[in-house]
């Protein structure tokens, strides 16, 4: 899997993510586990002193007196792992167990009476202290420091057991985890892959847009790289028929020439001859270029109601004799993904037809992300006026160009049609009917 892969990258991430919670899982665990395997070791040495409690006697003359046989067989066999010793104060030993035979014991500091005191020895040993005043009804009381003392080894054997099944586990649901992950990033990176087959499809010529089911989140995108690649076919085509037309427009002017070499003089002719000869090449070398490679622009989003308010304006010169009340409404931003000239053309055109046609009142509003035919688009332009309308059976025809509803209305009858041509480059939609509002003519443009 190549470093640069987003994949790799979220595996990458997630693994480093996984392996600190379960670092973090573990050292909770086996801190948790230490301190319990601590609280029940306390409570055992705390039964422990209360036995040997209850197994010393104190005789008539203040002597402590140990029994041989001990509650715990353990007190009675060397290291053993359990020890017992009792001190009378200042730290004066009286008597210790059998198993602690050539140990010592480390006396706490300061024990009050009938209090407990769990520590952790050097000697590495867990010990439970306690003071107690015995007799407690005599008149001459002792004070005795009972010590109970067990080999750390039993606590740590539990924790490395712990540890062992515990980091077993661990590495398992981790491997599980990521095997999940994996399974997971590869379901969820599945539009993505399939938006790059899609653009791979587009540009060996096998579909003309992305129209594959994306999910949400990525329509913005999916939207925009389809308008994106219609207005770059949209500047190729065109880019095309100018130079088609430009070639056809010189190919009368040189046959002109052609049909002219004979007027000038011999020693003109070859030279003016070479030069027309360079010129058909130079023009049909252009066309195959342009055919293979086209022009490459940026294409910036453009705000349509900025496009709009400055035709309104125009407009209002243009026809000042009319009094045309224009009603606008649009949003304060409306970004379109297309360049700036074409949506002149497609705004202007439309409106201009509008206040031709009107009465006295047109209306020009916006929609935002409209639905239409199961594709969404941009907006929704709607251009309507209060005039005569197109008559049935005309509609058709002056999408085509050079035809006119009105023969009688100054034009050449090639606004509409440039508009349906620019809509279908662009990839958006064009619609005509009548207002509902107005009685007029209403057209609907649909962007992508």
């Amino acid at each position: 899997m190549h470093s640069k892969s987003l994949r790799f990258r979220l595996l990458i991430a997630e693994g480093l993510v996984l392996a600190i919670f379960f670092a973090l899982v573990a050292l909770i665990l086996e801190q948790g586990f230490r301190d319990t395997a601590e609280e029940a070791l306390q409570e055992r040495l705390q039964i422990q002193i209360y036995s040997l409690l209850a197994a010393a006697k104190v005789e008539t003359n203040g002597e402590l007196i140990m029994p041989d046989e001990l509650p715990d067989p353990r007190f009675a066999t060397p290291g053993s792992g359990l020890y017992g010793f009792i001190q009378q104060a200042p730290a004066k030993r009286v008597w210790q167990s059998p198993s602690a035979i050539g140990l010592a014991v480390e006396s706490p500091e300061q024990l009050e009476i009938d209090q407990f005191k769990f520590l952790f020895e050097k000697q590495k040993r867990y010990a439970l202290h306690y003071a107690v005043s015995w007799p407690k009804h005599s008149n001459n009381p002792e004070t005795y420091l009972i010590s109970v003392e067990e080999d750390a080894r039993f606590v740590s054997d539990q924790l490395e057991q712990l540890q062992k099944t515990l980091r077993l586990w661990l590495l398992v649901i981790a491997i599980v985890l990521i095997a999940m992950q994996f399974a997971l990033l590869r379901w969820s990176l599945t539009p993505l892959r399939r938006i790059a087959e899609d653009l791979a499809a587009i540009e060996q010529g096998h579909k003309t847009h992305l129209d594959g089911q994306y999910p949400s989140e990525l329509r913005g995108l999916v939207g925009n790289l389809n308008a994106f690649i219609s207005i770059e076919r949209a500047h190729l085509e065109r880019y095309r028929n100018n130079l088609a037309d430009l070639a056809h427009s010189l190919k009368t002017p040189l046959a002109i020439l052609r049909g002219c070499l004979e007027s000038f003089p011999p020693h003109q002719q070859e030279t003016v001859s070479e030069q027309i000869v360079r010129m058909d090449e130079i023009v049909e070398y252009q066309l195959h270029r342009a055919a293979a490679k086209g022009e490459q622009k940026t294409i910036k989003t453009q705000d349509l109601t900025v496009i709009i308010h400055k035709i309104s304006a125009s407009l209002n010169k243009v026809y000042l004799d009319k009094a045309i009340q224009f009603v606008l409404t649009v949003p304060e931003f409306c970004p379109i993904y297309a360049e700036e000239g074409d949506l002149y053309e497609i705004v202007g055109n439309l409106m201009d037809n509008a206040c031709k046609w009107c009465q006295h009142s047109v209306k020009v509003s916006i929609t935002l992300k409209p639905r239409k035919a199961r594709r969404d688009f941009s907006a929704l332009l709607t251009i309507e006026d209060d005039g005569p309308g197109i008559p049935v059976g005309k509609f058709n025809d002056i999408l085509k160009r050079g035809m006119r509803a009105d023969e009688n209305i100054h034009g050449h009858g090639i606004g509409v049609s440039v508009v349906n041509e620019l809509l279908d480059l662009l990839g958006g939609k064009l619609e005509g009917g009548s207002s509902v509002s107005l009685g007029g003519m209403q057209w609907s443009v649909y962007l992508p």
